[in-house]
């Protein structure tokens, strides 16, 4: 296994200065030259696995303010887990060295929103409601806006299933290897908050 040069802890603050750039405005766009595409053509180092909402407006590299080669994506509507996501998270964490997973929800998650509406869905949209109604469940009780609410369920729920997914994914959790936390982008303000 990859060692990586940056501690879990580092990671999420290099992501969460990143957003607080974008937020300013003050972006950077670091690491975007034809020189940095030169430099990975040996080998990719990225230093944090997002797990983020297919959603257009969801462009973590941009709100996060970094450049090619520091962020493993995985995106998906609703950012739920499967075994390929699964296997994706591992592979970066196994092979590449990565300390860290975020699982980022936003909001007005049009999935997350279907889900907490219910009814027929055409296709194989029905499993991405599906493997959200347990987050739907787990916050039907809560007052407030029951999209938040599932919003936030769902990524906590799935912090926990990558926490405890064996047997690479616990392991390392359980030697401080890795660490994974949970968010929310606000699409209105563009702030990321940790959960």
């Amino acid at each position: 296994m990859h060692q990586s040069a940056v501690s879990p802890q580092a990671a999420l603050e290099k992501l969460l200065e990143g957003n607080r750039r974008y937020t300013s405005g003050q972006v950077e766009h670091p690491r975007q030259s034809v020189e940095r595409r030169t430099e990975v053509l040996a080998g990719q180092h990225p230093f944090a696995i997002l797990l983020s909402c297919s959603d257009s407006r969801v462009s973590t590299k941009v709100f996060f303010d970094q450049g090619i080669g520091d962020l493993f994506i995985i995106r998906n509507a609703g950012n739920i887990v499967d075994d390929v996501v699964f296997g994706s998270i591992e592979y970066a964490v196994e092979h590449l060295g990565v300390p860290l997973v975020m699982v980022l929800g936003h909001t007005q998650c049009g999935a997350v929103t279907a889900a907490v509406q219910g009814g027929e869905f055409p296709g194989h949209i029905g499993s991405i409601v599906a493997a959200i109604q347990p987050a739907v469940a787990a916050s039907k009780d809560q007052a407030g806006d029951a999209v938040i609410n599932a919003t936030l369920a769902n990524v906590r729920l799935i912090v926990d299933q990558i926490k405890h997914c064996e047997p690479i994914l616990a392991e390392m959790v359980r030697h401080s290897q890795l660490t994974v936390v949970g968010g929310i982008y606000h699409l209105d303000s563009g702030v990321v908050e940790i959960l």
